[in-house]
């Protein structure tokens, strides 16, 4: 009992670091136009201080790939937060366009490697068996970030101006910072069973040599493409296309996010019974038939708010499936090291999706997005093939651990 007591404690620290982080993310988007108008950036260029804290994240996972794994987990995560909280606090303080870069750029430098420590602790602490309900219990800060933290972070622009979203959460990191460094215990296991160093260049050759590394990384880059094909311009299409009101755009997300928050617990269970691939199969099913009844072929009279859950629940299948699968990959000596390269495959892979839909799509004189038909059908598709590479992933993990070296 007191062991189990210890993993929740460490699975609510790691949520809410995941909070604060996905929350500095996701928070920028929305609170676009404000900070354009205050500083007198042109919309257009909203997209750039988005790619910056993307493109940040993406080197610093690649970096992150060469040290993570030496340092005690505990350490590693405090520099992290701290440094994630500068950069958040940076922002409320440009003055124009390159100042913002430069906080985002920042923030996505320590917020990649916070992420990857993050998930790495998690593995470390929480036996497989039990994995997946406790990576769907991190992974629902997502949601809770969405449901709360976003109506949180306009209504406090609203009030105080663009720099207060900025500041409260660098204030909510830094409480969070200051738990993760006082309550977590030191976490040296991967230390004591890690081979004598042999240089950390070989280290990471040795690892992303191996062909199931190379499967599963293939496999994240393959279900980011699916998503961020489509997760950029969701906003734009319901409004322009489906005509969805402006006003009741908050509504969308609390509710998508409420619900994916409640799959998320529900799910996890889910896959430590069935597995990642039967799992992983139900949430391409889903989001096959939702992208093409609501972006391909709209089915008239379809409500979009019905489009967005189901599209959520798809979701969550989908990523909870992959993020416990994936966290069977790796030795526990090179985790972090593992998930650096992870998170950089994601970023890299979501930034190549959503250049590849604006390539796609065209917005038409009444501001309908042109093209959305294509990009559905193409997120269809890479929807269909990541089931058989999970299948594939979860038969080599299986046999790998049916004969350890």
């Amino acid at each position: 009992m007191p062991a189990q007591r210890s993993e929740r404690s460490i699975i609510f620290l790691i949520a809410a670091v995941q909070f604060v982080n996905i929350l500095d993310f996701v928070m920028v988007m929305p609170l676009g136009p404000d900070f354009a108008v205050a500083l007198g950036i042109p919309m257009s260029d909203i997209g750039f201080i988005g790619g910056s804290y993307t493109a940040a994240a993406a080197v610093s996972g690649l970096a992150g790939a060469f040290f993570l794994d030496r340092f005690d987990r505990r350490s590693a995560l405090a520099v992290a937060m701290l440094g994630l909280v500068l950069g958040t606090a940076a922002g409320g303080f440009a003055t124009g366009m390159p100042s913002l870069l430069a906080a985002r750029v920042l923030a996505g430098a320590f917020g990649g490697p916070a992420t990857s420590v993050a998930f790495s602790i998690v593995a470390d602490v929480i036996p497989p068996e039990r994995r997946g309900k406790a990576m769907g219990t991190v992974m629902g800060a997502f949601s809770v970030a969405s449901v709360l933290g976003l109506p949180a972070g306009l209504e406090l622009a609203r009030r105080g101006g663009f720099p207060a979203p900025f500041f409260a959460v660098a204030a909510l990191g830094l409480v969070v910072a200051g738990l993760a460094i006082f309550l977590l215990p030191s976490m040296r296991g991967h230390l004591d069973a890690a081979a004598p160093p042999a240089g950390a260049l070989s280290e990471l050759r040795d690892l992303v040599r191996r062909p199931l590394v190379q499967l599963s990384f293939v496999t994240t880059a393959v279900v980011m493409m699916a998503s961020f094909l489509v997760i950029p311009n969701i906003s734009a299409y319901v409004q322009n296309n489906l005509g969805y009101p402006r006003e009741r755009l908050g509504l969308l997300y609390f509710v998508g996010g409420l619900v994916s928050f409640f799959a998320m617990r529900a799910v996890g269970p889910l896959v430590d019974r069935f597995g990642s691939f039967q799992m992983g199969l139900v949430g391409a099913a889903v989001l096959s038939v939702i992208l093409y009844a609501g972006f391909v072929s709209y089915v008239p009279g379809l409500p979009v708010l019905a489009i967005f859950v189901v599209f959520m629940i798809g979701m969550t299948f989908r990523n909870v499936s992959h993020s416990t699968l994936t966290s069977k990959v790796p030795r526990p000596a090179e985790r972090a090291r593992f998930t650096s390269i992870q998170s950089a495959v994601q970023h890299l892979a979501a930034a190549l999706a959503a250049f590849l839909s604006a390539r796609m799509l065209h917005e038409l004189p009444d501001k309908r997005l042109d093209g959305m038909r294509g990009v559905a059908a193409l997120s269809i598709g890479f929807t269909l093939v990541f089931p058989l590479l999970f299948l594939f992933v979860e038969r080599r993990v299986a046999v790998r651990s049916a004969h350890p070296r």
